[in-house]
């Protein structure tokens, strides 16, 4: 079923939902070529509730969710019954694949969720993706519009930003905290160790001047501790 090719109204154009699409599908493992074909949300049906979805952060930021009717056959049951290897891990390259051509930015781990508000959001651009034996599955990819100011305000308020672009902020990278008597403090000694309230591998949180602004994940680089970012949060997010 055929779509308009109106711009969605959430600001990604119908080429690069496109483009996005056509990188994915050049990465997906499947047996044969698909070929992304522009479809109605509404005929995924049923199939939303367990695609593999994935958000991206950057200059143009994205949700995008993947569903495939016969999943890869690197997803096979191992000995116990479980998955030898996840098929958000499979579909996670094709889903880098496609939020690279947006641009610079961060797309977050995949996982699989149901999608069906997605589909079925107007502003939404979905793919049937085409083989030799028909629909294989769906692609589909939503634009985060950007949050007007009001009408006429926009140049204005780009001047007075402007003013304190080269401010200097202290940026911090919190991975745990803990409380201690005061005499364990002034006991410790080189070789200690203080047990944080996070386990192993949890987020660290990202603060901007004390206020906490991200989540996101320590890596190396060239030798030097990094943050990668993994989710902006918004100020409701922020007060939970």
């Amino acid at each position: 079923m055929s779509m308009t090719s109106t711009a969605p109204a959430s600001g990604l154009s119908l080429g690069q939902a496109q483009a996005a699409a056509e990188a994915l599908v050049a990465v997906l493992p499947t047996g044969a070529p698909l070929a992304p074909l522009l479809e109605n949300g509404s005929a995924v049906g049923p199939a939303a509730a367990s695609a593999v979805v994935a958000s991206f952060v950057g200059a143009v930021s994205a949700d995008l969710a993947v569903i495939l009717l016969e999943p890869p056959t690197l997803v096979d049951d191992g000995a116990e019954g479980s998955p030898v290897v996840s098929l958000q891990d499979v579909l996670q390259p094709a889903l880098e694949a496609a939020s690279d051509t947006f641009g610079a930015g961060v797309l977050d781990d995949a996982r699989i969720e149901d999608a069906g508000q997605l589909f079925a959001d107007p502003a939404t651009t979905v793919f049937a993706l085409t083989g030799p034996a028909g629909t294989a599955g769906w692609f589909a990819v939503r634009g985060r519009a950007v949050v007007a100011g009001r009408p006429g305000s926009g140049g204005a308020l780009s001047g007075k930003l402007a003013r304190i672009s080269n401010v200097e902020m202290a940026l911090t990278v919190e991975i745990g905290r803990t409380r201690m008597p005061v005499r364990d403090v002034l006991a410790m000694e080189p070789g200690a160790v203080i047990e944080l309230d996070r386990s192993a591998g949890s987020p660290a949180d990202v603060l901007l001047n004390g206020r906490l602004i991200a989540h996101g994940e320590i890596v190396v680089v060239d030798q030097d501790y990094a943050v990668r970012i993994t989710k902006i949060l918004d100020a409701a997010e922020e007060l939970d």
